[in-house]
């Protein structure tokens, strides 16, 4: 006599109730109550998007409502307002100043099915064992806590995370090859006076100071110990070049959303800018050439993760730990690469994804059908590559990950004083 093993999200689907043991060790949570969760979740406006929400609805039947802000304000709700949210997806810099507020509750890493084909970048830090850390604040510097109580960051695989990590890419500068009209090769091209009046950068300080950095270093001026946090005279130094540029014409304008980052660069106000990769697809889905340009200094790299408020219990916490399985089957890791994103599971969204576009996206090459996103807008054509190539091309390019530095404080006030020059 055999027996058919009952997935655990069957027996939610179908409503059956049974007294199996979960296969996240908690209890079973019971159909006819995981109807009535709702799971408050805040965060960017990156992967909070209302499609993830629909598809929650009709797989796992919980309610998941989803509130996207932008990065200062992520920070700040995370650090100061545990009871206003169940889950925070949010990026791995700002760990450095909201874990240690004890809003956040470790996550055990033996109830996540996917756990152990997690990409190494989030684990050890290495996409490959020969790989160099980047500098800034890689993700697994923050990633693990000593334990269920722990308010601390531990450099092993300690079976508590701090988030569970969802997605991340390597991030450039966009640009307009027909408004340019030569190769883009260096992040210095940023400063460079014949962009006068039609380059940006973007208004988040964490974030920006980054890729001034890369600017910097590209032009020569300083060779930084670690970008991710620099010295007092470092950020002196960095922003006091960029506002040089500034005084002198060189920005149009300084864009903190992501819209603001598509419509200048689609109605052609700007030909060079920092970028983030949905923002390139929204702008090439409009027919208008945009480019997320590889350059020989590298990437400037970022991960997000989902963290559980300390309030969550119960009911509602196996529905987040469900949630969050669900989250690295695969669904929602295709949908987002569809926009230039990566899974922190890859291997399962390849099963989301056609050949043409796993190709395409992750191994890069040459798409051999129209590469559409996630809404039906075409990107590329059959014969067209990626942007940098492969997953191992880029993620293994990356030279800095944005970071929360020691002189954080210091360096946001200067960042102000540039914004207001």
């Amino acid at each position: 006599m055999t027996t058919t093993p009952i997935s655990r999200r069957g027996v939610l689907k179908g409503g059956a109730a049974f007294a199996a043991g979960s296969t996240l060790g908690a209890p079973m949570i019971w159909a006819q109550n995981i109807k009535d969760v709702t799971l408050r979740q805040f965060g960017t406006g990156v992967s909070n998007l209302n499609e993830v929400a629909q598809k929650v609805k009709e797989d796992l039947g919980f309610t998941l409502e989803m509130t996207a802000l932008d990065t200062d304000s992520v920070t700040q709700r995370a650090a100061t307002q545990p009871n206003s949210f169940d889950i925070a997806d949010i990026e791995y810099f700002i760990c450095k100043k909201v874990w240690p507020a004890g809003n956040l509750q470790a996550m055990d890493t033996s109830k996540i099915k996917n756990y152990d084909k997690i990409v190494g970048i989030f684990r050890d830090g290495k996409l490959t064992p020969e790989s160099t850390i980047a500098q800034g604040t890689a993700p697994h510097t923050v990633g693990f806590t000593s334990g269920p109580d722990g308010k601390d960051f531990v450099q092993e695989e300690s079976g508590w995370m701090t988030l569970i990590p969802t997605i991340y890419n390597a991030d450039t500068l966009g640009i307009r090859p027909d408004l340019i009209g030569r190769p883009i090769k260096n992040w210095s091209e940023l400063l460079n006076p014949e962009f006068k009046g039609k380059a940006s950068i973007l208004d988040i300080s964490s974030i920006g100071i980054m890729d001034m950095a890369m600017v910097v270093e590209s032009m020569g001026e300083h060779t930084y110990a670690d970008k991710g946090n620099m010295t007092k005279e470092e950020i002196d130094m960095t922003l006091g070049i960029f506002t040089e540029a500034k005084k002198n014409g060189q920005f149009r304008a300084f864009w903190k959303s992501f819209d603001e980052s598509v419509n200048l660069m689609a109605s052609g106000e700007v030909v060079i800018q920092s970028m983030w990769s949905p923002a390139i697809t929204a702008v090439k889905s409009k027919g208008i050439p945009c480019v997320y340009q590889p350059l020989e200094e590298g990437y400037r790299s970022w991960g997000g993760g989902i963290g559980l408020s300390k309030a969550l219990t119960g009911l509602e916490r196996d529905a987040a730990y469900e949630y969050i399985n669900w989250y690295l089957d695969g669904w929602v890791g295709g949908f987002l690469m569809r926009q230039g994103y990566y899974s922190a599971v890859p291997s399962t969204s390849k099963e989301h994804m056609s050949e043409n576009e796993w190709g395409y996206w992750f191994e890069g090459k040459e798409a051999t059908d129209v590469i559409t996103s996630p809404f039906g807008d075409a990107l590329a054509k059959a014969g067209e590559t990626r942007d940098g190539g492969s997953f191992e091309e880029r993620m293994g390019a990356v030279a800095c990950w944005n970071s929360v530095m020691d002189e954080n404080q210091y360096m946001v006030r200067k960042w102000n004083e540039f914004i207001a020059a």
